[in-house]
């Protein structure tokens, strides 16, 4: 079993109990009534590129505790600081130890949109990111088959929210690509493995055509990191471990956009 089989199987067993104490109705409802959206993909395009989107992340499978206690608030606000043109926050509960608490803490304290990251393998987790007033959802070409990413790219677009579809190689990058997905995250994780490799956003990029918003996910930490996936055309990086070690959010990410405070 891989890593990414792990989570999924995990999260299947998390959403059927969430299914049994909330029905979809009451959810669906619920996500109705949320409010307005904010524009995840008009944020991350709308500012010197590429901007950076500062991820809120308790722990991983990876790198273990990363920051137990972080309140998410402090940190939505920090991110905001120092520039961030939106915030990703971790809600998958077991590996990674994130809530939907700590997302709408995150999205009170700021004006940025929030992207919501778990491992959506139920079309019943889409409208729970909604009634908790996501912006944006992580869809994994990797969790899910052809059919059913098409389906729930459109399913998150009739509940107002943005999905940025992640691939991890070229054969996914094609399913996204034929599946419509707006807006697309290389990640250099292959989440089979959990082995980062940071050559893998910068291959694809050539790949993707105009017109869809592109961001290059994991293992960024400096200056030259960022101007790297801006040279290759990247709209957005998205940042977490990095800067959720650091004892100075704002500070670090306005040195990573090399602003001076």
């Amino acid at each position: 079993m891989t890593y990414l089989d792990g989570l999924l199987e995990s999260r299947r067993v998390s959403v059927e109990r969430a299914k049994a104490e909330r029905p979809l109705a009451g959810v669906k409802a619920a996500a109705q009534g949320a409010g307005p959206r904010r524009d995840f993909a008009r944020a991350v395009v709308s500012s010197a590129r590429p901007s950076i989107i500062a991820e809120f992340k308790r722990a991983s499978p990876s790198a273990g505790p990363i920051a137990a206690e972080a309140d998410p608030r402090s940190v939505a606000m920090a991110y905001e600081r120092g520039g961030a043109a939106a915030l990703s926050v971790l809600t998958e509960p077991e590996r990674f130890h994130g809530s939907f608490d700590d997302l709408r803490a995150a999205r009170s304290a700021t004006s940025l949109p929030v992207l919501c990251k778990d491992f959506v393998i139920d079309d019943y987790q889409i409208w729970e990111a909604a009634a908790n007033g996501a912006d944006a959802i992580l869809l994994i070409v990797a969790a899910m088959s052809p059919s059913e990413l098409r389906t729930r790219i459109a399913l998150v677009i009739e509940a107002g929210m943005t999905p940025l579809v992640e691939v991890h190689d070229e054969r996914e990058l094609e399913t996204a690509i034929g599946a419509g997905a707006p807006v697309i995250g290389v990640n250099n994780r292959d989440l089979r493995t959990f082995v980062v490799d940071a050559s893998t956003a910068i291959r694809l990029r050539t790949r993707i055509p105009k017109g869809i918003v592109t961001v290059a996910e994991s293992g960024y930490r400096t200056a030259g990191d960022l101007a790297a996936c801006g040279g290759a055309g990247y709209d957005a990086v998205l940042i977490g471990e990095a800067l959720m070690r650091d004892a100075d959010p704002a500070n670090a990410l306005s040195n990573l956009r090399g602003v001076a405070r």
